[in-house]
């Protein structure tokens, strides 16, 4: 079977040889001896989240504990008691600009 390559460097498989290897969205692709070799990969996040726990040797405790406290209530931080006199309570409101007023011809 033949396929093309287009100008952006795009690759159409025929359809026959998609159903042969199965669904897919992912190919690992690599070059030998003049050759393409195209590998189906099928992305599982489960497994990769998996994986980088066991490499961070997190425990069940260690993620329960991290979940309890992203679903905790926010800490509202404590107020510092400031003096009311550094705050003028009813500040100055900006002036308008004032539109010239167009002028009519006579």
């Amino acid at each position: 079977m033949l396929a093309k390559i287009t100008a952006k460097n795009q690759l159409t498989l025929p359809k026959s040889l998609v159903q042969a290897v199965g669904a897919t969205e992912y190919f690992d692709v690599e070059a030998r001896e003049g050759q393409l070799i195209l590998t189906p990969v099928r992305i599982q996040r489960g497994d990769a989240v998996r994986a980088k726990l066991a490499e961070l040797d997190l425990t069940d405790q260690d993620i329960g504990a991290a979940v309890a406290w992203a679903r905790a209530p926010a800490q509202v931080p404590a107020m510092v008691n400031e003096s009311s006199m550094a705050y003028d309570a009813n500040p100055a409101k900006p002036k308008k600009a004032v539109p010239k007023k167009a002028q009519s011809k006579k």
